[in-house]
């Protein structure tokens, strides 16, 4: 049995995790006024240290750091000496700024009032999020190295390795780290440079995507004008335009030009207008990362460059992204919530990944694609806004149908650039981690931008606008943060990280992902550091034997696996046709003269692939057998997990996501639960005949049974949604993936029989 002061200890610190400070503070201090000696009594202080920072109570901190300066143990003296420098100088902050308040101010503060002025967005989620009383307290990044060993932790309890500074006057930026521990590995003091990487790939893969964007582009608008000529040909008194009957080609390809050629402006007009975009100042920059400025001027100096625009986002979540078409008209952007949660060096090595995309000219290709997808998004948005202004019902159909067109069109013309967004990122983060000399201070930033985002996330109870149309550019995807950001409190960062650098097979499911994994990233930094004699961030496996086998995995693309095989078998009845009729056995030349009977091979070996495949992918859920929601954590850390192996999971948790019209396919649900964020994917258009939507769920606490799906982006495949009330939504998908199967076996026959 625990003693009444670990009870105490323990309900302290879980309140402290949870945000309720004052009870927090009362725990802990029973504890320490037990005069309980040892860890617990250690831990209660530091604790309570951490509680004073966040509500203010600096002087109480500060005195509390004092006796545990005072401590035997090496590791706590650090760490209270390291908090007390930081715990000084918000003290010293908080002075100023009452001193400003009152107008006592003996200097120049236009300076703070550029910065203020910078944290006002239009919108007003990002007015919501800014803290008035931020910049008189620790900012997140003061006490970033500041940490205590999981060995003073007592079995059972919470890890204490938590950023303070995320505690303190912040909670529109930073997110709580519970139970995270950051080795705080050292940079390089001298480095050979790198071998250089052979460019010729990015080259052709930039104009691979320039040219895939142009065919996607033509077709769309070829598809638009002859719908117009159709509606036209079809009513009364009017005709068709022959205009509309001419190849867009030559109009296409002038828009892209045009594009490429205005893109800086094009897109400060944008970002300025529905961001919130402000110019960042060298001196705004230098308050939060002096070496950023010493990177940007060092490198910039060595290429000849003139500096790079500098701009700011009023956004809470970590974004960064660089765009324009020649390096005098490179702009370099980051939101405030980077600059908040990222430490010194840390946000430096995310400048140099910009700077890494100016270099190898990237961001010419990918300016290219943010300037012709961010107006169909906010054309999206914009319909789902007047949608959410109508009541539900039938009136509000035609905005669903127009939002999810919409939302689908920007999904096509982000296809073609997914390729090319992650074969740039390896790119730049070797060229951030040889600018920089610190591989270790890059793995922490990405990671830290994935915690960031998840907080995000789960702070607006959904995915934001923002998050997903700058997804494209940004150092981190916001669907691999989702889990990855919000499951690290509960699981290491090398347990989290294994599957995305062990499993064999694990880069074949980033086909549709906008980034390369983010434990590949850790691993190549990882491998630079241990060049360089550094010790690493992270302790990475560099083999292990997995036991996920090939027929696994061949059953797992057995659709995909289908087609190429229907090919192989549409050449072999083609040559037995040759042969039979070469014979004068079978005249079957009204079939194989036409090639069409190609397309139905094709079609039916999908099909067969899809019903290889189905009764593994949607095994029979069993209530009792499913997944327990504290196992949600190890089903993320198994190296070994496929798609196919259909774990059914029971979890309960609340429902996040776009409300209304924003989310008519269901794109946007995400479960969150006590161990973490997770994706879910729902089939709408079988649903109709339900009562109940899951957007009509979004917000309550519901629970969730289906199949657990370890892919690039972990996911469940809803099977049901539950509320307490009773109330149930069912998601088809076992139907849904039959009725493709018949529907592809029975076209594919209809062709195959036809010729």
């Amino acid at each position: 049995m625990p003693s009444r002061a670990e009870s105490s200890l323990e309900a302290g610190l879980t309140a402290l995790k949870q945000g309720n400070y004052q009870t927090a503070i009362a725990q802990l201090e029973s504890v320490t006024s037990s005069q309980v000696n040892g860890t617990t009594s250690l831990q209660a202080r530091v604790g309570l240290v951490m509680a004073y920072a966040r509500i203010g109570e600096i002087r109480k901190a500060i005195a509390l750091c004092e006796t545990l300066k005072e401590s035997q143990n090496s590791q706590v003296q650090d760490w209270a000496e390291r908090a007390l420098e930081h715990l000084a100088k918000a003290k010293k902050r908080k002075k100023v700024t009452k001193k400003a308040e009152t107008g006592f101010v003996a200097f120049d503060n236009s300076e703070a009032q550029n910065r203020q002025s910078s944290t006002v967005s239009p919108r007003e989620r990002a007015k919501e999020t800014t803290s008035p009383h931020y910049r008189a307290s620790i900012p997140p990044e003061s006490l970033e190295n500041n940490y205590i060993e999981t060995s003073i932790v007592p079995q059972g309890g919470y890890n204490l390795a938590t950023r303070p500074g995320a505690y303190v006057e912040s909670e529109g930026y930073a997110p709580p780290q519970p139970q995270i521990y950051w080795r705080q590995a050292k940079r390089a003091k001298v480095w050979q440079p790198l071998r250089k990487p052979s460019l010729h790939p990015l080259r052709l893969l930039g104009l691979g995507t320039i040219v895939a964007l142009f065919w996607v582009l033509r077709a769309t608008l070829e598809f638009a004008m002859a719908s117009v000529n159709l509606i036209l040909d079809k009513l009364p008194y009017l005709e068709p335009l022959q205009l509309l009957y001419r190849d867009p080609k030559f109009v296409v390809l002038g828009i892209l030009l045009s594009a490429i050629a205005l893109s800086p402006w094009l897109l400060d007009w944008l970002l300025a207008r529905y961001y919130g975009q402000e110019p960042l100042s060298k001196d705004s920059l230098h308050n939060y990362s002096r070496e950023t400025g010493r990177v940007l001027h060092r490198y910039c100096q060595q290429k000849r460059w003139q500096l790079p625009q500098l701009r700011i986002l009023p956004i809470s979540a970590p974004i960064a992204l660089t765009y324009g078409n020649l390096p005098r008209n490179a702009r370099i952007v980051v939101s405030e919530g980077l600059l908040h949660q990222l430490a010194d060096d840390e946000i430096a090595t995310i400048y140099a990944t910009q700077l890494g995309h100016i270099a190898f000219g990237d961001y010419l290709v990918m300016s290219l694609v943010l300037l012709i997808t961010l107006p169909i998004h906010r054309l999206y948005q914009q319909i789902s806004d007047w949608g959410n202004g109508i009541p539900p019902g039938f009136l509000r159909w035609p905005f669903n149908i127009l939002a999810s067109l919409s939302y689908g069109i920007w999904c096509l013309f982000t296809g073609p650039a997914l390729w090319f967004s992650r074969l740039r990122l390896n790119y730049s983060d070797r060229l951030a981690a040889e600018i920089t000399g610190n591989p270790n201070a890059l793995i922490r930033a990405l990671l830290k931008i994935a915690i960031g985002i998840a907080f995000d996330v789960q702070k607006a109870q959904k995915t934001n606008s923002e998050l997903e149309s700058l997804n494209l550019l940004m150092p981190v995807g916001y669907k691999q943060s989702l889990s990855l950001g919000s499951v690290v409190g509960h699981i290491p960062f090398e347990c989290a990280l294994m599957w995305d650098h062990l499993n064999p097979y694990a880069r074949w499911f980033t086909i549709n992902n906008s980034h390369p994994l983010i434990g590949d990233r850790a691993q190549i930094l990882c491998q630079i550091a241990r060049h360089w004699h550094v010790e690493t961030e992270l302790h990475l496996a560099r083999q292990q034997s997995i036991k996920t086998t090939r027929q696994s995995f061949l059953r797992q693309i057995a659709p995909f696996v289908g087609v190429p095989l229907g090919f192989i078998l549409a050449a072999l009845i083609w040559l037995s046709w040759q042969t039979a009729f070469s014979l004068k056995f079978l005249n079957l030349k009204w079939i194989y003269e036409d090639w069409n009977f190609v397309s139905g091979c094709l079609l039916i070996g999908f099909s067969i692939g899809l019903v290889i495949r189905m009764n593994a992918f949607f095994p029979d859920i069993k209530t009792a057998n499913g997944q327990a929601d504290d196992s949600l954590s190890n089903l993320m850390a198994n190296p070994s997990s496929l798609p196919i192996d259909s774990p059914s999971v029971k979890l309960v948790g609340k429902l996040l996501g776009r409300p209304g019209t924003a989310n008519s396919l269901s794109q946007d649900l995400i479960l969150q639960s006590s161990t973490g964020l997770v994706k879910l994917h729902h089939v709408p258009w079988l649903c109709l005949g339900q009562k109940v939507n899951p957007q009509d769920l979004i917000g309550r606490q519901i629970t969730v049974t289906g199949w657990f799906r370890r892919g690039a982006t972990p996911w469940i495949d809803i099977h049901t949604l539950q509320t307490q009330g009773g109330k149930t939504v069912y998601s088809h998908h076992p139907i849904w993936s039959t009725i493709l199967a018949i529907a592809a076996q029975a076209w594919g026959a209809y062709i195959f029989l036809i010729g």
